[in-house]
């Protein structure tokens, strides 16, 4: 009997694309438009990502251009930004929507880093979960019947080894994103 590794599989890979959404949100001393992807703007009485009524584009190392494509959204999409309360400096001119970086001191990068390392803990949290899972799955089938105790610790061990790589692969994302914040 083999044991299907393709569910724990995609699991890890979405649980890592989770990860590196979340850090490629998380601000660092250089604009980054993906910090705009959680801000939502009222539009046409309905609230839409900023990303489907204007095109964000790096203006300079540390400005985005904010360009909506209806001219009337441009409050509405000041506001949405600073509500978003992400420590960005907005201001509104004739072509759109300028948003500013400033420059990080010391002790705001430490908290970025720490925020960072919370995102990190929750995603090892969810691997370890789908270890559980896959563990349980494996512990029935050789009650079932369906395997033998030598496959049992096998396939187990197999599962760690997927764990361990996953646990490792999070583990760089979190070096280089703290490389990139402390830079």
């Amino acid at each position: 009997m083999q044991y299907n590794f393709t569910k724990i599989k995609a699991d890890i890979a979405s649980t890592e694309a989770w990860l590196q959404k979340e850090l490629s949100s998380i601000r660092t001393n250089r604009a980054n438009p993906a910090i705009l992807d959680s801000v939502h703007v009222e539009s046409y009485g309905s609230d839409v990502p900023l990303n489907q009524v204007a095109s964000i584009l790096n203006e300079g190392p540390l400005t985005i251009r904010v360009n909506p494509w209806d001219n009337s959204l441009v409050k509405a999409i000041e506001k949405s930004i600073v509500v978003a309360n992400l420590g960005l400096s907005v201001s509104v001119d004739d072509k759109g929507v300028r948003v500013s970086f400033p420059e990080l001191t010391g002790e705001r990068r430490v908290e970025i880093v720490k925020s960072t390392k919370e995102k990190l803990e929750q995603a090892k949290i969810q691997i370890r979960k789908l270890r559980d899972e896959a563990n349980s799955d494996i512990d029935a089938l050789e009650k079932e019947g369906g395997m033998g105790e030598d496959e049992k610790f096998r396939f187990k061990a197999d599962v760690q080894k997927l764990v361990d790589e996953a646990n490792k692969k999070l583990a760089d994302l979190m070096d280089k994103k703290e490389k990139e914040i402390l830079s």
